[in-house]
Formats: C-alpha cells, sequence, structure tokens
C-alpha cells in the first residue's frame, strides 16, 4: 500500500502539490516515491496511489522512442542534473501521444550517497506543434517564394528605424549574390549595395517607413562588388503593427534587362525617327487614352505649318482630313485596333495652311495595349504621296485614252469596210439610175420618182463619205497654208446659217499660223463643231465663241493630250459655248461614231466622229472640256508647219500628156468583184462607143488577157480592194510581160501607203470611187486622152 514521503510531508509539500507542471521524486533504485496531481493527471490517472502503483509496477517505457530513457538516464548519472530533456510520450489508457520536457537532479546526503531523485514533466504538446505548425508554414512559404522571381521578405521595423529580417527568401542570392540568412544576421547588408545616385531617394523612402505604416513603389538601382549595375523594382506594405514597430512584407524584383530593353528602344526610337525624317517621312505618336499626338516638325511643314502653329492633339490633322476620306481612314484604324489588320495603312488627304490638298501614305502600328487588350499608344508615320497620286491619275487618264484610242480605230476600221461596200451598192444604183433615166427620156412619167431615188443616193454617199473622212480613208490634199484665213471664210459662211438668239463671237489672232491641212476638210471640222455648239442650246439664246491662238506644248502637257503628241508650237482652234455642257459620261463617248444625245432623226452621230477622223489626219489631237451645267469647250490643237515643209503627195506621177483624143472603138478592160458594177461600167463604156471586156477578178483577166495575147488593149482599169489579187497585184503581173500596157487603180479610200504600192508598180492614175457614171466616163476618157503611145 502507498505510503506518503516523510520528507515530502514537511514545507514544500503544499508547493509540490500546487505545482502547474508535473513533479515526482524517484528511490535510488528507480522507484517513483511521489508524483504530484500535475502529473497524476498528465499521465492520465485517477490519483496518485493509482499511477504509482502502475509505473512501478509495469516497469514500461512510456516514450515512443526506444532508448530514450537510457539516454535521460545516462545523462543524469553523468551530470547529476537534465535540464529540457524535451519527449514524445504516450499517455497511459488512452494511447494519446504528447510533448514533454522534463527536468531532473540527484540529491544525496552529506556523505555523497545518492538519496533520491527529483524532477519536472512539463506539458509542451501545444507549444511543439505550433512550432511544427509554424515550421511546415515557414517551408511552404519558402518552397511558394522560390517559385517568385526576385526576392520576397518579412521585415521588422523598430520606432527607431531598427530593422530585423524575419524571413527572406532564395531570391535574394539571384540579384545580390549572398543567402537569405546572411541578410537574416545584418539588416544593413544591403544598405552598402546603393547605387549614390539613388541615395537620397531610398533615405527619403526610410524615413517614410519609420515615421509609421506606409506602402512603397519605386525602382532604384544597386552596384555590385563586380561593378555591374542592376535595376530593382520594390513593392511593400506594412501588415501588423504594435508598440514595438510594425511588420512589412515586400517584394524585390530584377528589371534590369526591362530597363536595358527600354534604353535601346529608346535608342532605336530615335534612330528610326532620324532615318525617317532623313528619307522625308514624318513622324507621329499618338496616346490614344489622352489624345495627344506627338507630331513632328517635319509632318508640320509638310502641310506648310510651323512647328508651334498645331497643337499636339491627334484632333489637329484629324479634322483637316477630306470628308472624302474620314470613313475610310477611321475604317482602317478599327481593323487594327481589332487586330484584324497587322499594320494601320491608309491614304488620305489633309487640307495644307493655304488651303490646298495633299494626299499622304498614313503607316502606323499599336505598340502598347491595357490588359483588356485596348490599344494605348500608336506610333507611325505620313508620306507625302501627292505626286504619286497624281502620276497615277495621268497614267490612268493616258490608259482610257489608249483604250478610246484603239476603241475609235477598231471603229473606224469597221467602219470603212462598211462604207467601202455601201460605196459599190451606192455606184450601181446610181449608176444604174443614170443609164435609166437616158433610156425612158426626158418626158417619161417615171422621171420624177428616179430623180428622187437618184437624191436620195446622193445623200447616202455623202454619209458615206463622211464615214470615209471619220476612219480616214478619204483622199485628202494637204497644203501648207494659213490657218487664219481658213477659220475667217468659214465664219463667214456661217454666219448665215446661225439659228435665232445664237451670236457668233471670233476672237482670232493677226498672225496667219501657217499649218499642213486640207482646207476642206479643216472648214468641215469648224462647221461640224459649230453646230454641235448651237445645237446644244436646245432653242435658248447663247453664246457661240469661236478662237484661234498659238500655243507651246511642252512634253508633259503633249503627254496628257495623248494620241503620241510631241512637244513643240500648235494652232489651238477652240469652239465654245455656254449651253447645258455634259456629264462624264457623255463625254468620254463623244466622239463614237452614231453616238448621239438628240432625239431620233434629228443627227446622224457622226459630226463629232468626223471631226475626231479628220483632226487624226492632220497628225493633232482634240480635247474637251465641259461640266454639267457650265457649257463645253472643243480644242483642237494642229502642229503649225515650217518654212521647209512641202506639200504632201496625193497621187502617184502621171504620163506625160498626150495630144491625140480618145477614139471610139478603144478597148477598155475593167475589173470588179462586184458583178453589178462591173455590169454597170461595161454598159456604160459600149455606150459611149467603147469596146468594153469585164472580169470579176484578176485572176480571170489575166487568164483572159494571156489567152489574147494579140488581142489590142488601150487601158486596164482595176479595182484595188478583191479578193485574191489586188489592183496593184494586177499591175505588177501585166508589168512582167505587157509593160507597156497602161493600169489605172479605182478605190474607194485612197491613202499614201497604196499611192506609193501603185506607183511601184508603174500604175497611171490612182482614181477615187466616182460619184457617178458620168463621172467615171469622163475620167477614164481623159486618161485616155493624157495618153501619148498607142496601145500594142
Amino acid at each position: 500500500m502507498f505510503k506518503p514521503d516523510p520528507a515530502m510531508t514537511g514545507d514544500f509539500s503544499s508547493l509540490f502539490n500546487f505545482l502547474p507542471i508535473g513533479a515526482y521524486r524517484s528511490s535510488a533504485q528507480g522507484e517513483m516515491l511521489r508524483a504530484n496531481p500535475a502529473l497524476v493527471q498528465l499521465n492520465g490517472y485517477v490519483s496518485e496511489a493509482e499511477m504509482l502503483t502502475n509505473v512501478n509496477r509495469i516497469g514500461s517505457d512510456w516514450y515512443t522512442i526506444p532508448g530514450r530513457r537510457t539516454e535521460f538516464q545516462s545523462l543524469l548519472a553523468r551530470d547529476g542534473f537534465v535540464r529540457g530533456f524535451v519527449s514524445e510520450v504516450v499517455r497511459y489508457g488512452s494511447d494519446e501521444h504528447l510533448w514533454v520536457s522534463e527536468n531532473a537532479h540527484t540529491v544525496r546526503d552529506a556523505q555523497g550517497q545518492l538519496c533520491y531523485y527529483e524532477g519536472t514533466v512539463e506539458d509542451i504538446t501545444d507549444s511543439v506543434r505550433a512550432q511544427q505548425a509554424l515550421r511546415q508554414s515557414e517551408e511552404q512559404l519558402r518552397l511558394i517564394t522560390t517559385q517568385i522571381p526576385g526576392m520576397v521578405f518579412v521585415v521588422h521595423v523598430a520606432p527607431d528605424g531598427q530593422r530585423q529580417y524575419r524571413f527572406v527568401s532564395p531570391g535574394v542570392q539571384d540579384i545580390y549574390g549572398f543567402s537569405p540568412e546572411d541578410l537574416m544576421r545584418d539588416a544593413l547588408l544591403i544598405t552598402r549595395y546603393r547605387h549614390p545616385d539613388d541615395m537620397r531617394q531610398l533615405d527619403r523612402e526610410m524615413g517614410q517607413i519609420a515615421q509609421g505604416p506606409v506602402d512603397l513603389v519605386g525602382e532604384f538601382r544597386i552596384v555590385l562588388p563586380d561593378g555591374r549595375v542592376k535595376w530593382l523594382f520594390r513593392r511593400s506594405c506594412a501588415v501588423a503593427s504594435d508598440c514595438e514597430g510594425h511588420l512589412r512584407v515586400g517584394v524585390l524584383l530584377d528589371i534590369t534587362d526591362r530597363k536595358q530593353a527600354e534604353l535601346a528602344l529608346r535608342q532605336s526610337e530615335a534612330l528610326w525617327r532620324l532615318a525617317l525624317e532623313s528619307a522625308g517621312d514624318g513622324l507621329w505618336d499618338w496616346n490614344l487614352k489622352t489624345g495627344e499626338e506627338f507630331l513632328s516638325p517635319s509632318i508640320k511643314a509638310m502641310f506648310g505649318f510651323g512647328d508651334n502653329d498645331l497643337a499636339n492633339l491627334a484632333a489637329e490633322l484629324d479634322d483637316r482630313t477630306h470628308p472624302d476620306d474620314v470613313e475610310k481612314m477611321a475604317a482602317d484604324r478599327r481593323a487594327h485596333f481589332d487586330g484584324t489588320a497587322p499594320v494601320y495603312r491608309n491614304e488620305h488627304r489633309v487640307q495644307c495652311k493655304d488651303g490646298t490638298w495633299k494626299w499622304v501614305l498614313s503607316r502606323g502600328m499599336v505598340i502598347a495595349r491595357d490588359d483588356a487588350g485596348q490599344p494605348l499608344r500608336m506610333v507611325g508615320t505620313h508620306t507625302d504621296i501627292t505626286e504619286l497620286k497624281q502620276a497615277e491619275a495621268q497614267q490612268r487618264a493616258l490608259e482610257a485614252q489608249l483604250r478610246e484610242s484603239q476603241k475609235m480605230e477598231a471603229i473606224g476600221t469597221l467602219a470603212g469596210g462598211v462604207a467601202h461596200d455601201f460605196n459599190n451598192l451606192l455606184a450601181a444604183i446610181l449608176g444604174n439610175l443614170t443609164l435609166a433615166r437616158e433610156d425612158v427620156g426626158e418626158r417619161h412619167p417615171a422621171q420624177e420618182s428616179l430623180a428622187e431615188i437618184s437624191r436620195a443616193a446622193i445623200r447616202a454617199r455623202q454619209l458615206v463619205q463622211q464615214i470615209l473622212t471619220f476612219s480616214r480613208r478619204r483622199t485628202q490634199e494637204m497644203q501648207r497654208q494659213p490657218l487664219t484665213p481658213l477659220v475667217e471664210e468659214a465664219l463667214g459662211l456661217m454666219r448665215s446659217l446661225l439659228p435665232a438668239g445664237i451670236k457668233l463671237v471670233a476672237r482670232l489672232p493677226s498672225a496667219t499660223l501657217p499649218v499642213l491641212a486640207d482646207a476642206t476638210q479643216m472648214q468641215q471640222v469648224l462647221m461640224n463643231l459649230c453646230t454641235n455648239a448651237w445645237q446644244a442650246m436646245e432653242g435658248r439664246s447663247g453664246d457661240v465663241t469661236v478662237a484661234l491662238r498659238e500655243v507651246r506644248l511642252d512634253a508633259a502637257q503633249a503627254l496628257l493630250l495623248g494620241d503620241d503628241l510631241p512637244s513643240g508650237a500648235y494652232a489651238c482652234l477652240s469652239v465654245a459655248d455656254n449651253g447645258p455642257g455634259m456629264d462624264p459620261d457623255i463625254q468620254r463617248r463623244i466622239f463614237e461614231p452614231f453616238f448621239t444625245t438628240k432625239p431620233p432623226g434629228a443627227g446622224t452621230g457622226l459630226g463629232l466622229a468626223v471631226v475626231h477622223g479628220i483632226v487624226k489626219t492632220h497628225r493633232g489631237t482634240i480635247a474637251l472640256d465641259s461640266r454639267s451645267g457650265e457649257g463645253a469647250r472643243f480644242d483642237v490643237y494642229l502642229p503649225l508647219a515650217g518654212t521647209e515643209q512641202a506639200l504632201a503627195p496625193v497621187a502617184a506621177p502621171a504620163s506625160v500628156p498626150s495630144e491625140t483624143s480618145a477614139a471610139p472603138g478603144q478597148h477598155i478592160v475593167y475589173i470588179d468583184d462586184y458583178e453589178a458594177m462591173a455590169f454597170l461600167v461595161g454598159r456604160l463604156l459600149r455606150k459611149q462607143g467603147y469596146r468594153a471586156s469585164t472580169f470579176g477578178s484578176g485572176e480571170d483577166a489575166l487568164d483572159w488577157l494571156r489567152a489574147h495575147p494579140q488581142e489590142t488593149v488601150d487601158l486596164v482599169v482595176t479595182d484595188q480592194n478583191m479578193p485574191g489579187m489586188s489592183g496593184v497585184d494586177v499591175a505588177v503581173a501585166l508589168a512582167q510581160w505587157r509593160p507597156s500596157l497602161r493600169v489605172a487603180i479605182v478605190s474607194g479610200h485612197v491613202n499614201d501607203p497604196l499611192l506609193a504600192a501603185a506607183a511601184a508598180a508603174g500604175v497611171t492614175e490612182v482614181m477615187g470611187k466616182q460619184d457617178s457614171m458620168d463621172a467615171l466616163g469622163d475620167a477614164i476618157r481623159e486618161l485616155l486622152e493624157r495618153t501619148t503611145d498607142a496601145p500594142h
């Protein structure tokens, strides 16, 4: 049975029992003699007696780590005491694990003999677990901060400014080169790396911290022992404070690379600006949030402004953008802002200081956006492309002129071919009319109808002549002659033809202005232009002004006028009216044959087409200047003729005139692929007393002549344009084996190449298609009368 130790019943018994921590006494043999209530409760017993009985009886080790009791006993035996021996133990009855801190010492008598052991046991479970949790938390913080670039720190700042780092992440090694432990041992270590130029800034911030909790954000430099300079970004804030100071947490980031990139960018921007300014491009830098826009001096000078004439605002140039270009400019900007266009590119017009407009090519790119992707800053250039735009417009005009010239040439070729065939039909009609009127007699009732048919056919022939003139296939009589008298003569004829209310105004120079021209055709040009002008009045009163002047065209002006016009001196004949004018669609088609704005039956649509054809054959050009509601002016440019220029050839050299006259019975061979024409000419020649042999092709005629070498032939008359052999081909063949046989060629479109080819073949005469059979007969008779040698 448990008996209290007499020694514990003295003055210290009450202290023993009321200690808040466990206390005990054990014999020298290790048997526990006493245990205070705190130790009984710690071990999970109800009473001291129960605990002593079980502890001394069980003899088991309550330490969770084997050998821990032996270690405790060894320390006690060696030193005579043990202090702060911390162990994990198991509470009796519940298997609950506890952490305890033990202290013990030996008690000896006066002779030094061991009497017993005394000790205390303190439950430190909560403290140990708190320390374990703290260590785990610190480890987690360490692991987290190792993933964060830079240095994360926790620092305590005392009221006197003294600092003590409680935590420093491993990132400090990458920035400063020392370990976290180094800084936690010496808080002043970090201050020795400050850049001299940033000392004042950092001292000011340290003063702010000493005055109380404050949030700090900023950038500063440090100098490492090897002389390298680093830029750091710091952000820190206070998280707790008490009478002993306040706790701050923060982060330091190495931003050296960013700073170097910014410096390189600034240097690059400076070089870029210098290069672009030197190349003539103006620079702009637009802050899209504030609307501010830096405009380089070259941009302002581009539009005629001084450096201080325009504020640095985007609205300055936007408000001067041409209204027709604003919508496209805004759309191109949106496309780049939205990311659908990698760069901004737009061409638009800007009004200059003097009121004129300049075309600019604007190019730029957004170089900064916010977190939501919205543009913040955009930079770019303006390039003056006014001359390029003018050149493009000039090129489009030249291309349009080329297309128009090609179209007119194609229409002319078609019209000439149609006119040739139509000419043959009219020749047959007019010839048969002549013969029919002779056959029926002057008093026959059919004469009136035949006369009407003749008049209609002659009008049709005149229309064909206009078509041939348009297609430049009509024979011209080009002579060097003064243009001013020709214009005066034509104006005199036209004054009697003026409609009521039309006033003809002449502005002619005193100079004669010599040109190489066909007088009749030039008067036709003036007549057609004036007629077109007063018909444009549509019955209203108005003025038609005819002006003539000398102009000198440089290469650029001549190029704009088109038609391969060379530079030099020209006579400019202008016909202007103050009528309703023409819209662009009408102007594009005004010289097309058969195009007319008049109602059906009021015009043929050939007047201006004929003018165009005549002017082209005179190596000139015609230009039109008109706007709706402002009248129209036609300018005809004809090259002035120098004194060295002579009359252009219009026919091949003729034979020497004969003194003998044509006699009845002379034999004429006539060749024409148009059967009705060959038949008609044969009848006409026979009626006039000639012998006539007619053939439908050159091959048939040559075959007949080869088959009848002894047949006397006085003249061969052949059409030029025929399937198979042409008239020139026939002449060349005859010249080889009957060189003395005279050949005449008839053509509906006599031109210089035909005249040259006929002359080379020894052709006697080249004749245009005659208006009547009488005229053809007279021409043949004249040819025969001019012959000096008898036929063979």
